[in-house]
């Protein structure tokens, strides 16, 4: 394939257009002492876009995401953005790494050193992985589709750039959130491929009914937070372009957006929102959607999610390929049984998470690390 090299670049130009745009946003009308309760906390986004515009480092924030190598490889129709990190395992032991919405390959950058370079990291250098981080297809750095694409396309895309971009004949993939979702779809089509599969959160759910008490109490548990939790998921997955007219040139309304899923979705019983998720973390993700212009063809996820069929696995059918799960308490869906994970899934490790919310390898990247390392000395 022609894989050519990548580095983020700001287009300064543009830059400078976007901050006059935060500067210049007149913020709509609040309740009263609002807080989360109705959407992203008014005062925190004026203190983010002061931040934005007067303390957050764009060519700083452009040389962490340049940190690790990265390439752009065509596959199919599509250009594919990745990082391609090969450490100690020098080739062996590939890992895919894929992130969800509204997250970006930013995501793993607090894990990826530990992964490819374990004794850096108080590990062994046979724990180390090969790793390939990939934006997914519409989000980030990679090509816009031209029309939605979901979980089920992008797993046959991931898979060929693993093989033919790679060279990976055999791989492992980890995800949360679409990720997840990616990982088994690779899982269900193209297990000849994977060699196991690593989850933080449940998208594809099995061709079942509830049985058990305990299964029939995170049905409800699990609907009340969809409930809670979900619009944004049901506007996106069936009237994205009526979104998109209010978002798009619009970087503080698709902040906010972005904003409030990271609150919203983090694990704050023991840190505040600002010790999880300091404004620069925050503001480096969000330059990735609006630098790119990426938000809008990202949300189209979602609409393609229903034209795949993408978060039910077909009657009868169920993922054979070894699955570890990590079951961490993350606010945007309560963890389900292994006893349900085991009716649609071969699961071969189980892992109880005391910490760490919907974004895991970024909340608590320890826990992220050592379940990985664990996982990994099982995989044949």
């Amino acid at each position: 394939m022609d894989t050519r090299s990548f580095a983020v670049a700001w287009d300064e130009a543009k830059l400078a257009r976007l901050m006059r745009q935060v500067r210049d946003y007149r913020m709509p009308p609040a309740p009263a002492d609002a807080g989360w309760r109705y959407g992203c906390d008014p005062e925190f986004l004026s203190a983010l876009c002061a931040h934005w515009t007067d303390g957050f480092d764009a060519a700083a924030a452009a040389r962490v995401l340049n940190r690790y190598p990265q390439v752009i490889v065509p596959v199919g129709d599509i250009d594919i953005h990745a990082l391609h990190v090969v450490g100690e395992a020098e080739g062996r032991r590939p890992l895919l790494l894929i992130h969800g919405w509204p997250g970006s390959i930013y995501e793993f950058h607090e894990v990826i050193d530990a992964l490819a370079y374990p004794s850096r990291h108080g590990g062994r250098r046979q724990d180390a992985f090969d790793l390939v981080v990939p934006s997914l297809p519409g989000y980030g750095f990679s090509g816009k589709p031209t029309a939605p694409i979901g979980a089920r396309t992008t797993a046959r895309l991931f898979d060929t750039l693993m093989r033919d971009g790679f060279g990976y004949a055999r791989y492992s993939a980890q995800g949360g959130d679409w990720g997840a979702g990616v990982a088994a779809w690779l899982a269900l089509d193209h297990a000849a491929s994977v060699a196991a599969i690593h989850l933080n959160y449940l998208l594809v759910q099995p061709a079942a009914v509830p049985q058990t008490a305990a299964e029939l109490a995170w049905q409800q548990a699990h609907a009340g937070t969809q409930q809670a939790l979900g619009a944004y998921a049901q506007l996106q997955g069936t009237r994205p372009q009526s979104l998109a007219y209010a978002m798009a040139d619009n970087p503080v309304a698709q902040l906010a957006w972005l904003v409030e899923r990271f609150h919203d979705w983090a694990d704050l019983r023991e840190r505040p929102f600002a010790q999880v998720f300091p404004m620069d973390r925050l503001l480096t993700n969000a330059m990735i959607y609006v630098m790119n212009d990426a938000f809008v063809t990202a949300t189209w996820y979602y609409a393609a999610a229903a034209a795949e069929g993408v978060r039910r696995m077909p009657q009868g059918v169920r993922v054979e390929v070894p699955t570890a799960f990590a079951a961490y308490p993350d606010p945007r869906s309560p963890a389900p049984p292994r006893t349900w994970v085991e009716r649609g899934y071969a699961v071969s490790r189980w892992t109880e998470q005391p910490r760490g919310g919907h974004f895991a390898a970024m909340e608590v990247p320890d826990l992220f690390v050592a379940d990985l390392r664990e996982w990994g000395r099982a995989i044949a």
